[in-house]
């Protein structure tokens, strides 16, 4: 049997919202995959070759840490951080640099929890980050 991972669902008050950040983030569009209710919105389609997002109204709000997250490559760190606040995200203020790149844990609209990541050339060398941080390296095995 052949399996493979079609989507990623995401509880929140507000899925319109939510498709809208990520199909900005991610570049992908909204798509109609399921009835105009409000109810629920998709970044992307299940024919799609990556998975797509789902967004799915529920009544409670985020109460904890997300246990999964979500992790963003992007060209460069200090782009990437100001993309993601203009689009009405934040920094979380937690940075991680190890020696394969730079890691920024970041909030979507509604607190979800992500990170966009800038790996470095294959000779380690750094972008020119103005971002405060500690520098960790190492990164730790699990």
């Amino acid at each position: 049997m052949t399996n493979r991972l079609v989507g990623i669902t995401i509880d929140c008050a507000d899925p319109a919202r939510l498709a809208s950040f990520w199909s900005a983030m991610l570049n992908v569009a909204v798509t109609d995959e399921h009835s105009g209710d409000g109810e629920w919105a998709t970044v992307g389609s299940r024919r799609d070759a990556r998975p797509r997002l789902t967004f799915q109204r529920v009544p409670e709000p985020k109460t904890v840490k997300t246990r999964i997250h979500l992790d963003l490559q992007v060209d460069a760190i200090d782009a990437g951080r100001r993309q993601v606040e203009a689009l009405g995200g934040r920094w979380s203020g937690i940075r991680h640099d190890y020696d394969e790149g730079s890691v920024l844990v970041m909030h979507d609209p509604e607190g979800n929890e992500f990170c966009i990541v800038e790996y470095f050339d294959q000779h380690g060398q750094p972008p020119g980050s103005t971002l405060p941080g500690q520098r960790q390296s190492p990164r730790p095995s699990t």
